[in-house]
């Protein structure tokens, strides 16, 4: 019984961790109120490396994803022939 407690009780601990405390709302701009910590993006350039990091997140995420699915590993000469005809 006790197994299945400590989990569901870290989950709810780490909630508050993750989000943020009134005095850091009320620093940040409306689009990131209540998710971090902070005064937030301060300038027009901050905006912009947030979209450059998001983007080669998402590129990031989408490629692995396309490569996880589909790899396209049909050489001959390709190392993973060699294993399996082995």
């Amino acid at each position: 019984m006790k197994l299945k407690i400590l989990p569901i009780l870290l989950l709810f601990l780490s909630v508050q961790f993750v989000s943020a405390c009134p005095a850091c709302e009320k620093q940040q701009p409306k689009i990131t109120q209540g998710l971090t910590h902070g005064a937030g993006p301060q300038s027009n350039w901050d905006w912009v490396i947030i979209g450059i990091i998001t983007f080669i997140t998402l590129l990031t995420f989408v490629l692995s994803l396309k490569y996880l699915i589909k790899p396209n590993e049909n050489n001959e000469d390709h190392i993973k022939q060699l294993i399996l005809s082995n």
